[in-house]
């Protein structure tokens, strides 16, 4: 776990950069300070299970067994990306580790997740599905709506909700009247459970009792992991609503510090076992970004590959 989180850290620092060079086109959503909730839930899970993800959905596709390469070769717009170039940093989907995609519309993956946990129940093929979404999700219909079908049909789904306290540039506070997102969980009649997403193991535990709940029959919960994303919405976020006293605050606060810590202090790991992981990721990321740099790009004559029948 420790590992997944500092190659999702490093992954994203590297976007950073790679953008700002004019690298990469569009726009991009970073999760540094999060790393947390998505390797800790994921780890919940056993390899045939599934997940939706997010705009902000680079760490959950790393944790989920994604493939360095293929990430920076897609956001880099080259044919060996894992949407050979077409999904970009919003969309990339690994179906071969269980990743049904990232999404570009706020809550789009609460209603995929939730069909693709029914088509698991009509299968019966014992898989679970793990639901990412953000804090400004949890406002829209689809949200509601799937949460209530998936309660009436005990689907096997669990909905992970990263809250980050801002979504887009609006407070959380300031946009929903409950106190918080797994509070309305008791609405559909199932378990809502509000959980350090700064943690590691807290959101493993969390997870892990409501996917083995799903497995069983038992049919879904809500997991709020409370976090924050260190840096803007996007690319094109001032990020003039925060303090910096507030996201200094949050700094101290770190995923990766503070789980290296817990390590070092309860005799896991020691402090050259760390940093040889660390130098090992940091050198199997320059590796990725190279192999992205001299992949080929996409054929003009490919054009409408995947967008016709």
């Amino acid at each position: 776990m420790y590992r997944k989180m500092y190659e999702i850290r490093c992954f994203e620092l590297e976007v950073d950069r790679l953008f700002k060079a004019n690298m990469i086109w569009g726009t991009c959503h970073l999760s540094v300070g999060e790393e947390a909730t998505a390797v800790g839930a994921i780890a919940a899970l056993e390899k045939d299970d599934m997940i939706t993800s997010t705009h902000r959905g680079h760490g959950h596709c790393i944790a989920k067994g994604g493939k360095l390469p293929q990430m920076f070769a897609e956001l880099l717009g080259k044919e060996t990306g894992y949407c050979r170039g077409r999904g970009g940093s919003m969309h990339i989907a690994d179906i071969e580790t269980g990743n049904l995609g990232a999404n570009g519309i706020v809550g789009g993956g609460i209603p995929i997740a939730t069909g693709a946990a029914l088509a698991s129940k009509m299968k019966k093929d014992g898989k679970v599905t793990l639901c990412f979404f953000g804090d400004g999700a949890n406002n829209q219909g689809v949200f509601h709506e799937s949460l209530n079908i998936a309660s009436l049909w005990k689907l096997p789904v669990v909905y992970v909700c990263e809250n980050n306290q801002y979504g887009m540039s609006v407070a959380f506070k300031k946009s929903t009247a409950a106190e918080n997102v797994a509070d309305r969980a008791a609405a559909y009649n199932m378990p809502g459970e509000i959980v350090d997403g700064n943690d590691v193991e807290a959101v493993y535990f969390a997870v892990k009792k409501a996917v083995d709940r799903a497995r069983r029959g038992e049919g879904p919960s809500l997991i709020e992991a409370k976090t924050y994303r260190w840096l803007g919405h996007s690319k094109s976020d001032a990020n003039v609503y925060r303090t910096k006293e507030e996201i200094e605050e949050w700094k101290k606060r770190c995923p990766i510090k503070r789980y290296r810590a817990k390590l070092v202090e309860e005799g896991v790991a020691t402090e050259e076992e760390l940093e040889k992981i660390e130098k090992e990721v940091e050198r199997e990321i320059q590796e990725a970004i190279e192999y992205a740099k001299n992949s080929p790009e996409p054929s003009v004559e490919d054009i409408a590959d995947g967008v016709y029948a």
